[in-house]
């Protein structure tokens, strides 16, 4: 995870730049941003991750949220595309205006790895995000949905389900359950 306060700072101005890009119509990808700099000896190393989510907002409510569990992309593009995305592709939103570009506040949440829940009163409501799945349907929630929401653990795991289109006790009927932790940062 993107550790580092100045690695933070280029992922937020990749996505600002594809945002801007997306709603004035212009290409998607900006021109290649600077490489990182050095790391600060100080700042933890980057752990690995398995995907990311650009979340928009407005006024502080929720305007746009989309991103990818998929970690093959180099994390530029992948914040990038979900920016994109959250701005121009969440269905429960129209596309995001040029008039509301200086209202929107970015937020990016890059995903720590998942692992399968065993215990459910090891879920840590704020520091945990949940995956939920059963067959073809998938449902995602990231650690700060649940504190924002001011969700209880039980509560949480039943939106998750809910999220992925199931049944609120799919968890248990069979549906898979795993937690994550993400590196959770945004624009002032």
């Amino acid at each position: 995870m993107p550790g580092d306060r100045r690695h933070r700072q280029r992922l937020l101005s990749i996505a600002r730049a594809a945002v801007v890009a997306r709603v004035r119509g212009l290409p998607d990808r900006p021109p290649d941003p600077p490489p990182d700099p050095p790391p600060d000896p100080s700042d933890p190393p980057p752990a690995p991750h398995s995907g990311v989510f650009v979340s928009l907002h407005r006024h502080g409510e929720l305007r746009g949220c989309i991103g990818t569990l998929d970690a093959s992309l180099p994390l530029d593009d992948a914040v990038a595309d979900a920016a994109v995305a959250a701005c121009s592709a969440d269905p429960r939103f129209p596309p995001l205006t040029e008039a509301e570009l200086g209202d929107v506040v970015i937020e990016i949440s890059v995903l720590g790895p998942s692992e399968p829940v065993r215990d459910f009163e090891e879920i840590d409501v704020g520091r945990h995000g949940l995956i939920v799945e059963q067959g073809p349907k998938r449902g995602l929630l990231l650690p700060q949905v649940a504190s924002q929401s001011g969700w209880t653990r039980h509560q949480f795991v039943a939106q998750a389900c809910r999220k992925a289109g199931l049944r609120e006790d799919a968890w248990r009927h069979g549906a898979l359950v795993c937690c994550f932790e993400a590196d959770v940062f945004g624009e002032p």
